[in-house]
């Protein structure tokens, strides 16, 4: 059992030195991991977010990592589609060589059309540009040189080079409850990063992810708003969003925030006490 708190990025309460403070307590109590969020612009009467108040996620990662040692830094998450792989793919690499493999990268497709018209992005592709840009992640950290031919990203990659490569492997972790957001996690991706689902909520999905791949192992993240009653002496650290992540049968090492549970194969999948973007 691992248990991992959002930083406390957004809002007021968002200053550099809160997030220094939090973090370095998160690592001090022994906690898995540190997260972010991410929104780039609002619009002025959106009612969700509460805050158009967002310090950058990777950002805020790279400070977080130079004020710790141990705890794992994740995005919780990136809206992939409204970003160009390629200096994503860049920033990435350089966090987790300056943080000696400690990213975990949490991915969605994103749900505020304002805002990727804001972007220049188109809405209605969102889906079909977050699984180029995952492809095109994967070739940019693993090939020297790389080509690719995208078809929904207006790039040219032949025979180019992006050096140095990530340190270590980045997880990929993808977002959402439907079909399709299932689909991506399972083939595509290294974990599925549920969000804002109870336990009862989340265990469909669960039996889902075997149905589609039984073969593979990946992992299952929870994330709650509400600590479990053995953690409550945690909340005050626990801004905003604490989040919980589980590990199972054909389920890897998980680390997103609040707890984690392991079980045998032999014994079932079960789920335990985080927004689904898709």
């Amino acid at each position: 059992m691992q248990i991992g708190v959002h930083l406390p990025h957004i809002g007021r309460k968002a200053t550099p030195e809160v997030v220094t403070r939090a973090a370095v307590q998160a690592e001090e109590l022994g906690l898995a991991d540190v997260w972010v969020s991410e929104h780039v612009i609002l619009p002025k009467d959106a009612p969700y977010p509460p805050s158009p108040a967002f310090l950058e996620p990777i950002l805020t990662l790279a400070w977080a990592a130079a004020a710790t040692k141990r705890v794992r830094l994740g995005t919780s998450v990136i809206v992939l589609p409204m970003h160009h792989p390629v200096p994503i793919a860049k920033q990435l690499a350089t966090l987790q060589t300056l943080s000696n493999g400690r990213v975990i990268f949490g991915i969605g497709v994103g749900w505020l059309e304002a805002e990727f018209s804001a972007l220049g992005v188109p809405f209605r592709e969102r889906g079909r540009r977050t699984d180029e840009s995952i492809a095109l992640l994967r070739a940019l950290w693993s090939q020297d040189p790389v080509t690719f031919k995208p078809r929904y990203w207006a790039t040219q990659i032949e025979e180019m080079r992006m050096q140095p490569p990530p340190s270590a492997p980045i997880p990929l972790w993808v977002g959402g409850s439907s079909e399709k957001a299932l689909e991506r996690a399972v083939n595509l991706c290294d974990g599925w990063h549920g969000s804002r689902l109870t336990a009862e909520a989340a265990a469909p999905v669960i039996k889902r992810s075997r149905t589609v791949r039984p073969d593979k192992t990946f992992t299952i993240s929870l994330r709650t708003s509400t600590l479990p009653s053995w953690a409550q002496g945690l909340a005050p650290i626990a801004t905003p969003a604490p989040i919980t992540s589980w590990s199972s049968p054909k389920i890897a090492t998980s680390t997103t925030g609040c707890a984690r549970w392991r079980r045998s194969p032999a014994r079932g999948a079960r789920i335990s006490p985080r927004r689904a973007d898709v």
